[in-house]
């Protein structure tokens, strides 16, 4: 019985899953917004920065349409032609982890905010496009966000996100340069997994009084 409910279950998923890759870009960003913001408006715990629930959220709706690999080598730039396999495995691994926790820390920022998808600007490119939206939050100004997205063969997904024209892709590229001409790309793939060892982790508990 259980794996007969397993196998149903990997049915949906895949369904599920077909039927995204269906969606043209700006149906996509508008699907995955509107089921995040729909959870954290019915999850008291995630709207208040829950982040294992934030974790969950992030696993099921938002990280299955992202291209880390793609984002990982604009991010590291020159270098990356210069990585060996194991290094790109170890730097996609590392880079996605570092994303995942910013998104957990911030869930909460999203709380009671719509999404307007506005008009695209130039021509179409069947392969490569940017899907212009706008946070909104009832009496604060409207947040401009880009989401940058490549046709692969799972579909549409996002390799870079703009904020207030902020490329986060770019500000990563810059840092990433620093460290990889002071410390190569070992002192970078170091750095970036000390970014995600979790605080505790790396100063143990607190003596106890």
């Amino acid at each position: 019985m259980k794996k007969l409910l397993a196998f149903l279950g990997a049915l949906v998923i895949s369904a599920s899953a077909m039927a995204q890759q269906d969606l043209a870009p700006d149906q996509l960003v508008q699907k995955i917004t509107e089921e995040v913001l729909a959870s954290i408006k019915s999850d008291k715990d995630l709207a208040a920065g829950d982040k294992q629930k934030a974790l969950k959220l992030a696993e099921d709706k938002i990280l299955p349409y992202i291209d880390f690999q793609h984002a990982t080598r604009l991010a590291v730039g020159r270098a990356w032609s210069q990585a060996t396999p194991e290094q790109k495995q170890k730097l996609v691994s590392e880079f996605r982890s570092m994303l995942v926790r910013t998104y957990s820390n911030g869930i909460g920022a999203y709380q009671g905010q719509t999404l307007k998808v506005l008009p695209s600007r130039g021509k179409a490119d069947p392969e490569d496009t940017t899907v212009r939206t706008q946070f909104v939050r009832p009496g604060g100004q409207p947040l401009p966000i880009d989401f940058a997205m490549r046709k692969t063969d799972q579909g549409w997904k996002v390799y870079d996100i703009t904020v207030e024209g902020v490329s986060l892709v770019l500000t990563y590229r810059s840092e990433f340069d620093a460290v990889v001409k002071q410390e190569g790309i070992d002192g970078l793939i170091k750095r970036l997994t000390q970014k995600n060892v979790p605080p505790a982790a790396v100063g143990g508990s607190a003596p106890k009084k």
